[in-house]
């Protein structure tokens, strides 16, 4: 697998956990979400706040000088806006895919008997979910999934519900169950970026995932 280097911190990553930025036609840095932008790249993996710090440092600057050969570089204030805005709707841009493909169920009812088939591979809820509806939905999966008394739950997403509305283009979205193997990878990947760059990814079962007590921690 080809990994690419950070230019902030210097680790490196999949690419696909890392955010591209690219040179617009403009001479702007700009990010390249989905790393298709023709040229010279260069590559972050930090949090926001850590890539505003090194923005109002001039450590990104010089970054991206090393990396693109130029010093006259335009940077824009709102680069850290751009960046989260791209990744969000990344997220959204991949639900809706998968939703027109019929790989994920809404509506409370229908989630909860799903999951006590063990049907759902992975389970989301709106960022403004009522706290009761997320309860009642986790503890189905964790009995469609054999997991009870453990704290296996859906994964809370920093995105509300009119958002999710409005990339499925359906009503009220509040929450989404995911039923395709392939479906919930791809999601994982998108929502994984977003909350990495927030600040919020852990490896916690709340993100979907049992850990069992012998099982190994793995570090960030």
């Amino acid at each position: 697998m080809t990994e690419r280097k950070c230019i902030l911190s210097g680790d490196r990553a999949d690419p696909e956990t890392l955010i591209r930025l690219a040179i617009g036609p403009e001479g702007q840095v700009l990010p390249d979400i989905r790393a298709k932008a023709p040229g010279r790249g260069a590559w972050v993996g930090v949090t926001r706040v850590e890539l505003e710090a090194a923005l109002a440092k001039g450590k990104l600057k010089g970054a991206l000088a090393r990396s693109f050969k130029e010093g006259a570089l335009q940077i824009p204030d709102t680069l850290p806006d751009m960046i989260e805005d791209g990744l969000r709707k990344a997220l959204l841009d991949r639900l809706g895919l998968e939703a027109r493909a019929s790989m994920v169920l809404t509506g409370s009812e229908k989630i909860d008997v799903a999951c006590r088939k063990g049907q759902v591979q992975l389970l989301l809820h709106a960022a403004d979910a009522a706290v009761d509806g997320n309860r009642k939905l986790d503890q189905a999966y964790r009995v469609g999934q054999e997991a009870e008394g453990t704290d296996l739950a859906g994964i809370t997403l920093p995105v509300d519900r009119n958002a999710l509305s409005m990339a499925m283009g359906r009503d009220n979205v509040v929450h989404i169950a995911v039923t395709d193997s392939r479906a919930a990878l791809r999601l994982r990947a998108a929502i994984g970026r977003l909350e990495s760059y927030l600040g919020c990814a852990n490896g916690a079962p709340v993100h979907g995932e049992h850990v069992s007590a012998d099982a190994p921690v793995v570090p960030e």
